[in-house]
């Protein structure tokens, strides 16, 4: 999709109008509802038929063989929530387009808020932020965290249950507590990543609405709802005020929950398969979205993750990333999670010790993420990785070293998840990722934050 303007006065009515006129879709076909009464909306979607054919490099005939792909929502139907409500962003900052391969290496190295704005207890109250055991976030956190030497923070929200009527409208109270936090971020200089989180419906049957996402046939059309409508809504609240400091990340760990499959890609399963189907045409309806609305986030990074966010289901041949409205692979970020290798970094008891064949296991992945994501023009960045505590400091402390060194030598960031829990009692070492003490603004394991600053130097 490609947006067509020829003015100034033009694109400030495209802004005004984009969350009646947010594409989901890709497709070119004229609205002929008769009920349909926007112009500008009308005149958008003529707009992007006759620009079509001006996409540089491209050519028509091309461009009319290849769709990018067949999409069954109608996206003038899809956009609803009640704008009167929501938070527009009225900021002005001039946006220094960089490639992403390029912009990632600067992003160096980044911490997870995690079990915080993504937390699901709590209701649809401000005070869900700590319902599942953290503090309130202040600037004081954010600060000491940039004075640490973190250079980017992942800001994991989830929206659903703050979405306050029938038309998908998010509290105005929720989306404004979310800013704050973002502009203290960018106000340290930091890199901002905002994402839905935990709006992946718990389990394999027909969704209810405004319940989240979940990628199956069954409930395609309301999930493409859900997303388009949180997308539009966060694009508004975050555009020509945020330059590209500020990255959007389109969705978490989007999985077949409660499922044999829920965590493992299965390139054989009928059901594995229409997941990943899904979830392509989910990821090119929220980049369709988030690109119509306009100003800087027509140029903004996105970033893009696979089922589970794994890397191997990222490499599987089924997916796909969306294709951006001039065919460029320069605003794209392929975003995956790792815990590598899983019974050193996740599993309970798993093993202790780090060695030679633990240091393998993700020297091999990044090797493979960059012969076929970077050698091929995507930039890449690990949105999620750590080690559980198991009492084995020292062995932590060599797997951080090695990690982040064969990382920055592929140019991917990675950015510790931090879900608060670090002490380890009964020898129960499972989700043990707590790194940053975000009361006292220092590190349980200095040690560990220590050997990712002497390797991204």
């Amino acid at each position: 999709m490609k947006i067509y303007c020829k003015n100034k006065t033009k694109i400030l009515c495209f802004l005004c109008f984009a969350v009646f006129a947010i594409s989901c879709s890709g497709k070119t076909k004229k609205n002929t509802n008769p009920e349909f009464s926007n112009p500008m909306a009308q005149a958008f979607m003529d707009a992007q038929k006759s620009d079509k054919s001006k996409a540089k490099g491209k050519k028509t005939e091309k461009k009319t063989k290849e769709p990018v792909a067949v999409i069954e929502v109608n996206p003038l139907e899809v956009i609803s929530f009640n704008r009167d409500k929501a938070i527009v962003d009225t900021g002005s900052k001039p946006f220094n387009e960089r490639k992403a391969i390029e912009l990632v290496r600067d992003m160096k190295t980044g911490w997870n808020l995690g079990n915080t704005f993504d937390a699901t207890a709590g209701g649809n109250s401000l005070s869900s932020e700590m319902s599942w055991g953290q503090p309130k976030t202040t600037k004081a956190m954010i600060d000491g965290l940039a004075a640490s030497g973190i250079k980017t923070i992942r800001i994991p929200v989830s929206w659903s249950r703050h979405i306050t009527d029938a038309s998908y409208s998010i509290s105005p109270a929720w989306m404004n507590r979310v800013k704050e936090v973002v502009d203290w971020a960018i106000e340290d200089g930091m890199y901002v990543v905002l994402n839905i989180h935990h709006d992946n419906y718990e389990k394999n049957a027909k969704m209810p609405k405004s319940a989240g996402f979940y990628p199956t046939d069954e409930n395609y059309e309301e999930s493409a709802k859900f997303v388009c409508n949180t997308w539009a809504q966060i694009s508004l609240a975050f555009n020509n005020g945020y330059d590209e400091h500020l990255i959007f990340e389109v969705l978490n760990e989007p999985r077949l929950r409660g499922t044999s499959e829920e965590w493992y890609y299965n390139a054989t399963s009928p059901k594995s398969i229409s997941a990943m189907n899904n979830l392509n045409k989910l990821t090119q309806n929220i980049l369709d979205v988030i690109r119509a609305s306009g100003g800087n986030n027509k140029k903004r990074l996105v970033a893009i993750p696979s089922l589970q966010a794994s890397p191997d289901s990222a490499l599987a041949s089924t997916f796909k990333m969306p294709q951006d409205y001039d065919g460029s692979k320069d605003r794209l970020i392929v975003s995956v999670h790792m815990y590598t290798p899983y019974n050193f970094a996740m599993e309970s008891p798993g093993i202790k010790n780090y060695s030679e064949s633990v240091k393998k296991e993700f020297t091999s992945m990044f090797k493979k993420l960059n012969d076929h994501f970077i050698a091929n023009g995507y930039a890449v960045y690990i949105g999620e990785y750590g080690a559980t505590n198991k009492n084995n400091l020292e062995d932590r402390v060599a797997w951080f070293h090695d990690f982040i060194k064969e990382s920055r030598a592929y140019g991917m960031p990675c950015f510790l998840w931090d879900n608060g829990v670090w002490k380890v009692e009964n020898e129960k070492y499972d989700e043990h990722y707590g790194y940053y003490n975000r009361n006292s603004q220092n590190w349980y394991f200095p040690e560990i934050i220590d050997a990712i600053n002497s390797e991204i130097q």
